[in-house]
């Protein structure tokens, strides 16, 4: 998938500028075509959410620029679970490689590549791991499934409403007459 189809596959156009406090809401994409996932390739699930990291990972390595490095604590970052994790893997993991987090819901990042450099980084006592922030839709064209792709749009369109003004409710009073 090359940037332009990843960026429509997303909704990209969809995009609001930073001014506005409530990001868009996600259109389903008829043309939409699920991430395919290739021998070897790496899969986070994240709930029905299945990210192709491998692709996503290539993804943002070819596209530096729009995912820069930062900082992020570890003590921020919740532990569900490092005594789950492979030990001989959290041992080899390499704490120069920037962790992913992606925006599930709006203003939401989860972490989803670098649990067991996060492990390490927690049993070794560092503070912080060097990490990118792919924000929604550039992770989207990375949905491993049709049906994900749909349970998405429909999951961040349902935070992005919670995040709207409430309107207020109409009246029931009947209004007086002029006359």
């Amino acid at each position: 998938m090359n940037v332009t189809e990843a960026r429509a596959a997303a909704g990209e156009d969809q995009l609001t500028d930073s001014a506005q406090c409530v990001p868009a809401k996600l259109k389903l994409a008829p043309a939409f075509e699920p991430c395919p996932i290739e021998g070897g390739d790496e899969v986070y699930r994240n709930g029905i959410f299945d990210f192709n990291i491998t692709r996503l990972t290539a993804f943002i390595e070819a596209h530096t620029d729009r995912f820069p490095i930062e900082a992020v604590a570890v003590a921020s970052t919740p532990n569900y679970g490092d005594s789950r994790l492979d030990q001989t893997s959290i041992a080899a993991a390499d704490l120069a490689r920037p962790v992913l987090f992606a925006e599930i819901a709006p203003s939401g990042f989860n972490l989803i590549d670098g649990n067991h450099r996060m492990a390490k980084a927690r049993r070794d006592g560092v503070a912080s791991l060097p990490a990118r922030r792919i924000r929604c839709p550039h992770h989207v064209a990375f949905l491993t499934s049709l049906m994900a792709y749909q349970k998405y749009v429909e999951y961040w369109n349902g935070k992005v409403k919670e995040m709207l003004p409430k309107r207020p409710r109409a009246s029931s009073k009947p209004r007086a007459a002029h006359g």
